[in-house]
């Protein structure tokens, strides 16, 4: 089952994105490392237009360090797009920032042509974290809560130096399955929008072809060909005590388990996509969506057809 979550709050952010738009130099996308291409919004391309870009792999220290350098390599590969990694325990990454924005646009960032930077995210990717780091202080809330921040706010990060942090946005549509089942064992949607036994089996296929020793490594189990992810949680379950009466493993335990795990790193540094794979899923995912709208269109025109709105097609000889 595809997995979406637009609550309403994010058409605000949508119009406050679009208006703010006509007077920024530079915009900020700040991406999770574990899932770089699944964290970044398509909308926000729509809405920036030809902006300059920063990409910020925020949570690097959770994810796998050499795939972290292959989407650094892909990003930076962009016009007009640069790309650095950061994590928001970071004490001082406001210099990094600051410098990787005025080399996008030099010059901006004096007192009489201020640099005006535009920073957005998806829920729960750090950013409200990330913000408090760079101004020293509690600028916005924090949690491990997809949609914690609601309102636009302006930061003054240094001299002539403006940042407009906005609430987290996903997009209203989500045609990558993938991606969805990737941002959802992230964190960043919110947990009545998917099942967790779903999302834990779908992780685990993924870990078992990608990070198998991992697996091994936390929860003592053996990997042997053609285990499915469906046995691997059932034995993750019993591992871990997750057991019901007559010995019967309490899946969704086990699911918020695994899911947990993953979020916290405890299993390991690990990244769920390379550019590589999410080129591919994004080229199927487009190419179904091409596909549902002809069907769309389709019933559409029938339905035209059948009330008379539109006359019906003159048939082939």
């Amino acid at each position: 089952m595809a997995i979406q979550w637009f609550p309403g709050h994010m058409h605000l952010t949508k119009k406050a994105i679009s208006e703010r738009i006509k007077e920024i130099d530079v915009v900020i996308e700040l991406l999770d490392a574990r899932l770089p291409g699944s964290s970044a919004n398509p909308m926000l391309a729509e809405l920036t237009g030809a902006k300059p870009a920063l990409k910020v792999l925020n949570k690097q220290d959770l994810a796998d360090p050499a795939r972290t350098a292959l989407w650094l390599a892909h990003y930076n590969s962009l016009p007009g797009t640069s790309a650095i990694a950061l994590d928001a325990s970071e004490t001082t990454p406001a210099r990094r920032l600051i410098d990787a924005c005025h080399a996008l646009a030099p010059t901006r960032g004096s007192m009489v042509k201020p640099m005006r930077v535009l920073i957005c995210g998806i829920p729960n990717v750090g950013k409200s974290t990330l913000i408090n780091t760079l101004t020293g202080k509690r600028a916005t809330k924090t949690g491990d809560e997809a949609g914690i921040t609601k309102l636009e706010q302006r930061i003054v990060l240094a001299d002539g130096f403006y940042l407009w942090d906005t609430p987290g946005m996903l997009w209203p549509r989500i045609i990558v399955a993938k991606s969805g089942y990737n941002l959802a064992a992230s964190g960043a949607i919110g947990r009545n929008a998917f099942n967790e036994e779903e999302v834990a089996l779908e992780l685990l296929d993924y870990l078992i072809q990608a990070y198998p020793a991992l697996l091994q490594a936390r929860y003592k189990v053996e990997l042997p060909p053609g285990i499915t992810d469906e046995q691997l949680l059932e034995e993750i379950g019993r591992k871990r005590g997750a057991v019901l009466s007559k010995g019967r493993v309490n899946l969704q335990k086990a699911a918020e388990i695994v899911i947990y795990e993953f979020r916290a790193a405890t299993l390991g540094r690990i990244t769920l996509e390379t550019p590589e794979e999410f080129g591919q899923w994004l080229t199927a995912g487009r190419l179904l969506d091409a596909e549902r709208q002809v069907k769309k269109d389709r019933i559409e025109t029938d339905r035209l057809v059948r009330f008379k709105k539109i006359p019906r097609p003159p048939r082939e000889s």
